[in-house]
């Protein structure tokens, strides 16, 4: 191949790794909604109610921050959403394990635990409020439900789909109750304990939002809340591009690959 043969392959490769890239598809894609976000603000009336422009978007930020306001809340929510969802998965990945060793058991919860995995959090939220008040406990337990049930239900499901071929050899082989968990139902489950785990963190962020909302605790949640009552469209729109850019960047970069690797590493796919 000559060199002028080679600069249009090199060329091909470096678009391909470019666009293959999801950080710069994210870029992209970002540049293009805040080019069509100021369009919109500029041709509609009143768009300081409506619409606020991304300038002044940046600018109702910028105040929040010089007032150690935006940080603050923003700590606040990722907080009660990473100690939340590590407590929720910690707990529900092991009782869906322990409920799905045994068939019997394991069909007798199934219709339980598909009950209130379906139940949001929000709809608990009454009761909850009922029980500890409009306080912190509140949005946490909120939280801790929204994230326990998804992993729980999911780990339940993938350990009964393990082949029962599959326990009875490694019985067959002398293995130990502990060695059966170990070497044959956890990894059998592990791309359900992906899938769920992604599921739980995903639906913890919202009950995270709609707690702090609900509840008036200090976070996002509540800043958006603050917004409407002041009539302050711009911080509302700050406040719903905060939520969803972080979980974007959350479940684009970290919980999107590992369910894609866990589920490749256990041999249900290939690339």
């Amino acid at each position: 191949m000559t060199t002028a043969d080679a600069a249009p392959v090199r060329r091909k490769s470096l678009r391909r790794t470019l666009s293959d890239s999801r950080a710069v598809q994210l870029i992209i894609l970002t540049i293009g909604v805040f080019i069509l976000w100021g369009i919109i603000s500029s041709i509609i009336e009143r768009p300081d109610r409506y619409l606020p422009s991304p300038l002044t978007t940046l600018i109702s930020s910028a105040d929040l921050l010089e007032k150690g306001v935006l940080v603050s809340f923003y700590s606040d929510t990722l907080t009660r959403l990473v100690i939340g969802s590590i407590v929720g998965l910690l707990m529900g990945i092991p009782f869906g394990l322990i409920l799905g060793l045994n068939r019997t058991i394991a069909d007798m919860f199934y219709p339980l635990m598909n009950f209130f995995q379906s139940v949001s959090g929000i709809a608990i939220f009454p009761i909850i409020v009922i029980w500890f008040g409009n306080s912190n406990t509140t949005v946490m337990i909120v939280i801790l439900y929204t994230s326990f049930f998804p992993i729980a239900f999911n780990v339940l499901s993938g350990v009964r789909a393990v082949p029962m071929r599959y326990i009875s050899a490694a019985r067959t082989l002398g293995a130990t109750r502990f060695q059966i968990i170990r070497d044959v139902l956890l990894p059998g489950a592990m791309p359900s304990v992906a899938i769920g785990s992604r599921l739980s963190i995903g639906f913890a962020w919202r009950a995270v939002i709609a707690g702090e909302m609900l509840a008036g605790q200090a976070g996002l949640g509540n800043m958006i809340f603050a917004g409407q009552e002041l009539d302050n469209t711009a911080q509302i729109i700050l406040g719903m591009a905060l939520i969803g850019f972080t979980w974007i960047l959350l479940d684009h970069f970290l919980l999107r690959p590992l369910e894609s690797d866990t589920i490749e590493r256990w041999g249900l796919v290939t690339r």
